[in-house]
């Protein structure tokens, strides 16, 4: 009789894996499974932003010796006293490959603005079903950089503002806020009825981007890598746009296709003080 514990097919043990202790994690709370109302913050510019940003809550702030003496060292305003930890306690509650450089926040997420007030805004920032939580981040960085207002995308088929996206985005969500809708059809027909200008990224634009008259307030629509708008976005856009590219290779990341698309916009509607 076999007692050995089944194991999934194409995944054959190893030597090694019998001598493996697994790392532990927080009972109940693997990464990936926090409770929806709390927004997870590691990393020194992520948590640091999020320490001078009025509006975020902290509920618990862990910190090794070196971040806590770092902290005080650049007069950090604090909001919590920081719990004092071994590296290892915060290993434990993140994904093996992240970079948390001593420092772990568990805050409120942040407030998120309405449709209607995201609309008085001079430069948006939509995002159709993007949802690799690293482009997205990268992306609300860069919104931070050229002082979008405000990022519109659906509540469904999106990442949350936490974890890797918020460590992506390097202390940009404290700065940009998101505004969440059920259908992003209507929402962009309501934005049209608001006077804004909503322009859609494709590939097959007729026009390039930077010979695209833009106006404020505007709004870059932004397709999934891959598979670009979808077709009842790319029928709601007030027209589409594509960006030329002079070299070798003609299409970028999204993320770094929303950097220079925003970087056009942000100089032709101006604002840039």
């Amino acid at each position: 009789m076999n007692d050995r514990p089944n194991r999934p097919h194409g995944r054959p043990s190893r030597p090694a894996d019998r001598n493996r202790t697994p790392r532990p994690r927080p009972a109940g709370r693997p990464f990936g499974a926090w409770p929806d109302d709390v927004a997870i913050l590691y990393g020194w510019h992520s948590v640091v932003e999020a320490l001078r940003n009025p509006r975020r809550k902290f509920r618990r702030l862990l910190a090794t010796e070196n971040a806590a003496r770092r902290l005080e060292e650049e007069a950090i305003p604090l909001k919590i006293a920081p719990e004092i930890v071994r590296p290892g306690e915060i290993d434990r509650q993140l994904d093996p490959d992240a970079v948390h450089q001593g420092l772990l926040a568990e805050c409120d997420p942040l407030p998120v603005l309405s449709l209607a007030k995201a609309a008085e805004c001079d430069l948006l920032l939509v995002l159709d079903q993007i949802t690799d939580p690293h482009n997205v981040g990268a992306i609300v960085r860069s919104a931070a950089a050229l002082k979008v207002g405000a990022i519109v995308t659906t509540a469904r088929h999106s990442p949350a503002a936490t974890g890797v996206l918020a460590k992506s985005a390097s202390g940009g969500l404290e700065h940009v806020p998101f505004c969440f809708v059920g259908n992003l059809a209507r929402a962009l027909d309501e934005l049209k009825e608001r006077g804004v200008q909503v322009v859609g990224l494709d590939s097959e634009g007729p026009a390039d981007l930077v010979d695209t008259t833009l106006s404020a307030p505007a709004a870059l629509v932004l397709g999934a890598e891959g598979k670009g708008l979808r077709q009842l976005t790319r029928q709601t856009c007030d027209t589409l746009a594509r960006i030329d590219l002079p070299g070798a290779i003609i299409s970028l990341n999204v993320s770094n296709a929303a950097v220079l698309a925003l970087y056009i916009a942000r100089r032709a509607v101006g604002g840039r003080d």
